[in-house]
């Protein structure tokens, strides 16, 4: 779905989830699954937001804690914790990888022109990772871009740990 974004008065389902008390949320399409939290195998050497791998099937996933990839408070993990399996794409290739979650909350059809743009906040705060705001029921969802939440070369070749 690269350089394929949806237009202005397309209909788009987000998945909802909470993270420090806030509202997040990633493209339906994205999702491959939610699971519960396990515990991940970790990987020497990886950035602090990396929580691990965990083989799925067969596959690799790394495991990203999003509270401390956005540098929020740490929160021990619950029976609501998370992680939802997303399907990214980087530099026309794909791969999965996992998000921590403190819960899910709901699946929201957004209309494209109801997504407010992500202000500028100048060079020292990134916000490659947010596609959009969108305000529901009072409250504002942060919508993030999956494909640029992870870098694959922030967990180097993860298919020779599994």
């Amino acid at each position: 779905m690269t350089g394929n974004k949806p237009g202005k008065n397309q209909i788009e389902q987000f998945l909802t989830f909470q993270l420090a008390g806030e509202a997040y949320g990633v493209e339906i399409l994205k999702v491959q699954e939610i699971r519960g939290w396990e515990a991940a195998r970790v990987i020497p050497g990886a950035p602090d937001f990396i929580k691990g791998i965990l083989n799925l099937r067969g596959a690799v996933v790394p495991i990203v804690d999003l509270r401390e990839r956005f540098s929020l408070a740490h929160s021990e993990y619950s029976a609501k914790t998370v992680v939802i399996v997303l399907c990214v794409e980087h530099d026309s290739s794909s791969f999965v990888m996992g998000i921590v979650a403190d819960a899910v909350s709901d699946v929201l059809d957004i209309n494209g022109e109801d997504i407010k743009k992500t202000p500028h906040f100048g060079a020292k705060i990134n916000t490659d990772y947010i596609r959009g705001l969108h305000v529901y029921k009072g409250k504002m969802i942060m919508l993030l871009d999956v494909d640029k939440l992870l870098n694959p070369d922030e967990v180097g070749n993860i298919d020779n740990l599994g």
